[in-house]
Formats: C-alpha cells, sequence, structure tokens
C-alpha cells in the first residue's frame, strides 16, 4: 500500500481531549502553535510544529484555526431530513409528531435512503463531524440499510449504521401503523445479514453494524431479548431510544409495569456495548445503574427542546459516572446537523436548569469528541494523540462570529459562533477543505434530495 502522510501546523491551538476536562489539564491538553503528522490516516506525532516533520503529502498550515477532534454523532435518523418543518408536526410532542410523519414515510424507498443519507452526512462533515451513528429503523418500498452505507462511503464518512425495527404495530398496542412493522423473524435474520456483510470490528474501522430495535412502544420483549443475544453473539452494539418523555414512561407503566430503568434491564439492555437515546425522565436510580453497568447515553438537548421532551439531567449524569455523547437527533425533530451548535445547546440548556457554573464550554466539546467515542464504545477515535485515527475539525477564527474573543479562543468555539468547518479530515483524508464537501460534488446531492422532498409532499 502507498503511503499517505499528513501534515497539520500552527494552530494557534490544538485540543487533544487526551483527559476529561479540569482546569489542571487545560494547559496540558490544548497546544498553542499545535500541529500533528498522520500516517495512513493514523496520528504518529503530535504537539508544537517545530517538533513536527517538515514535510508530508498533505501539508496544512492552520494559522487562525482552532483544530479539534472530529465531533462524534451518537445518534441520529438521517431518513428524517426529507421532512423537515412539516406542518402540523412542528408544534407535536413526540408520539402526536410521529403519528403526523408515519403516513409520509410510508412512500419511502431506497433512493430516498441513499440521498437523504448522503445529504445529511455532508451537513456533519461540514460542521465538524467526522463520525456518525444512524438509527433507521423503517424499510418500506425495498429500502435497506445498505443504502445508507453505500452513501456514508460515498461521502467519506466514519459510520455506525445501526439496523432499526419495528414489529408492534397499532393493532398490537404500539404507537407506528402496521403498515410500517416487519415481521420479527424476518427483522433478526436481516440484522444477522448486515453484521455479517458489513461490520468492521478492526481498529480504525470506517463502518460498523450495530443493531437497534427503535423502542419499548414499537418492539416486543422478545425482539428486545433476542436482539440483545445476537449483538453480543456477534461483538456487536446495541441502541434504541429510551424515557424520552412522559409519554414515554406512561406507555412503560401502563404496558410492563415498570419504569424504562427496570424494563431496560430486564430484557438485558445494559452495559457497555449499549447505549440509549434521550434519556431525558430518568431517575436518580436508573442513572446510578446506567454508571454501574457502562451503559451509555446520547444526548439530544434541540430534539429534546423542540419536541418539549424536558431537559435531561446530564449534570446529574456526568457526576454519577454515566458515559454520555451527544447527537443531532432526526433532522425533522431537530430540523438541523450541526454538532458544534448541539454541543453548544447542551451546554446552555444545563445552565437554564440550575446555574451559570454547570457545564462549561470545554465539558460540553469534551462530550461532542471523546464523550461520543466512548458512548460508540470506540478506543480510536475523540482524541488527537498517537495511535488514534486522523480524524480532525479545523475553524477558522479569523471571522466576524469570533471577534473579540481571543480572551479565550478555545471556549469561543461554543459560546459565540456556531460556525462551519473550515477543514474535515477523516481518516487522514480531507472531506470538507476550505468550507466546501471535496467528495461528492454538493450540487447533486441537493438536486436529488430536493427532487425526492416534494415528491413526498406532492404524494
Amino acid at each position: 500500500m502507498t503511503e499517505q502522510t499528513l501534515l497539520i501546523k500552527n494552530a494557534d491551538f490544538l485540543c487533544t481531549m487526551a483527559m476529561p476536562y479540569s482546569h489542571e489539564v487545560a494547559a496540558q491538553t490544548e497546544i498553542k502553535g499545535g500541529g500533528l503528522f498522520a500516517k495512513n490516516g493514523i496520528i504518529e506525532a503530535v504537539g508544537t510544529s517545530d517538533m513536527l516533520p517538515d514535510s508530508a503529502d498533505i501539508v496544512l498550515d492552520l494559522t487562525g484555526h482552532i483544530v479539534i477532534p472530529g465531533m462524534v454523532n451518537t445518534h441520529h435518523h438521517l431518513f428524517q431530513n426529507l421532512t423537515r418543518a412539516v406542518q402540523p408536526a412542528q408544534n407535536a410532542p413526540l408520539f402526536g409528531w410521529l403519528q403526523t410523519l408515519y403516513p409520509i414515510w410510508r412512500h419511502i424507498g431506497p433512493e430516498h435512503i441513499y440521498w437523504s443519507t448522503a445529504l445529511g452526512l455532508a451537513e456533519l462533515a461540514l460542521s465538524g463531524c467526522t463520525t456518525s451513528s444512524d438509527h433507521l429503523y423503517l424499510y418500506p418500498n425495498g429500502a435497506r440499510l445498505d443504502d445508507s452505507l453505500a452513501a456514508a462511503a460515498d461521502v467519506g464518512v466514519r459510520f455506525h449504521g445501526t439496523r432499526g425495527s419495528m414489529s408492534i404495530g397499532e393493532s398490537k398496542g404500539g404507537l407506528p401503523p402496521d403498515y410500517l412493522t416487519e415481521n420479527e423473524a424476518d427483522i433478526l435474520a436481516e440484522c444477522q445479514r448486515l453484521i455479517e456483510s458489513y461490520h468492521d470490528d478492526s481498529r480504525h474501522a470506517m463502518q460498523r453494524i450495530a443493531l437497534a430495535p427503535c423502542s419499548p412502544f414499537s418492539v416486543s420483549i422478545d425482539l428486545m431479548k433476542q436482539t440483545a443475544d445476537m449483538a453480543r453473539s456477534y461483538g456487536v452494539g446495541m441502541h434504541t431510544h429510551l424515557a424520552e418523555n412522559i409519554e414515554d414512561i406512561d406507555y412503560s407503566l401502563a404496558t410492563f409495569g415498570m419504569r424504562p430503568g427496570e424494563y431496560i434491564e430486564s430484557v438485558g439492555w445494559t452495559g457497555e456495548d449499549v447505549w440509549h437515546a434521550h434519556c431525558v425522565q430518568l431517575q436518580p436510580d436508573e442513572i446510578s445503574l446506567f454508571a454501574k453497568t457502562a451503559t451509555g447515553i446520547a444526548h439530544c438537548p434541540c430534539s429534546n427542546m423542540r419536541l418539549s421532551s424536558g431537559i435531561a439531567p446530564v449534570r446529574e449524569m456526568l457526576d454519577a459516572g454515566v458515559k454520555i455523547g451527544l447527537g443531532v437527533d432526526g433532522s425533522a425533530s431537530n430540523d438541523s446537523a450541526h454538532m458544534l451548535n448541539e454541543a453548544r445547546q447542551a451546554m446552555l440548556l444545563q445552565r437554564v436548569m440550575r446555574t451559570a457554573d454547570t457545564m462549561t464550554a470545554r465539558e460540553a466539546l469534551y462530550m461532542a469528541t471523546a464523550g461520543g467515542a466512548s458512548v460508540l464504545n470506540r478506543d480510536d477515535i475523540g482524541r488527537l494523540v498517537t495511535g488514534y485515527s486522523a480524524d480532525i475539525a479545523a475553524f477558522d477564527r479569523r471571522v466576524i462570529d469570533f471577534a473579540g474573543s481571543d480572551w479565550d479562543p478555545v471556549a469561543s468555539l461554543l459560546l459565540c459562533g456556531p460556525v462551519k468547518a473550515n477543514y474535515t479530515i477523516i481518516n487522514g483524508k480531507p472531506v470538507v477543505s476550505e468550507g466546501q464537501l471535496t467528495t461528492m460534488p454538493i450540487d447533486r446531492i441537493l438536486q436529488n434530495h430536493r427532487r425526492l422532498s416534494h415528491g413526498l409532499m406532492t404524494r
């Protein structure tokens, strides 16, 4: 294999995220005039620019930039960017929002999945995100997770495709309409096919598979248990929605006679290989369960606000030792996929809930990078240190958004802006360069996406 090298130098600050933030370690993890050297997508040296090699195949002088690890998006529904700002879903809570959109989503197919994934991952990359999970849980008209995986490979974003499922429709007491549900034996067979066809458990893998029954109100207890058994037999991750809002809690109590934490423990869905989306309504004993079992949480502040789901007790979760990353959630509930904005909102929302010092900018930035990597159970991304993947986001501070913020350039990433990334590098390769996507023509993505979105509108 031909070697390809990357040299980044002269960054105003390079933030390694080598350790969880504290005032004591900030000086060690934020390198003034910093840079790094990588070979074949793997970091070999990090430090001040004068300590690094002089040349490489790709050399980026990032004077005026803040460089951070590429951000990690731990929860998304990429297909939903086809249905942004739909009325009357704009002003509905979770269950009503879903019931408005299900009849539209029944018309999507393979082409919708491919182009919505391409557009969503391009949008994430432009915000400095280098790894994304996607929770695809409906498969009408021949749509498959393969369509998402193909788009992710074409855009060049590191991707955790999760095979979602819904098996309990309205006729059986579930929320989704029957026409969007699947037979459970077929679901399990498809999960097995995808793992055996696509999952890469090697270090620095670009694509992995996880199994992801949609939610307690759309799948059976048996499917939850059988999915867990299959996932652990293959060593893949497990993901679902949990305790998102009060309706979610009410359903769990009425249907299972248990709160979400009790239910999820009873079906074997705790552990370091599991991460749950939202967890807005967890109580202290459930938070302790997650901390004790190393179960991860994907915190989605913008979506939680948009759907009036509540404010997740993130400060309490972090203090208890729970693994937390950030997720933009679906672009029909967030209407955006900007990871830096998600980190900013996470910080601000915790301050609204408690006090102005409840969460710092650096703590939120850590959740968006190393925290997300931990939630996805990866030890090769989320930090800029030797031996990790060369997944990097660089933000040019020489713009009006950051004027007057030289007092603390690192904190300004969240306290000001948010802005798009000037460079997003994945596996040592620039996917965004000078603010432009390099891997696919953005006009082609937009044209196809608009055609498909308008097709759904006319249905």
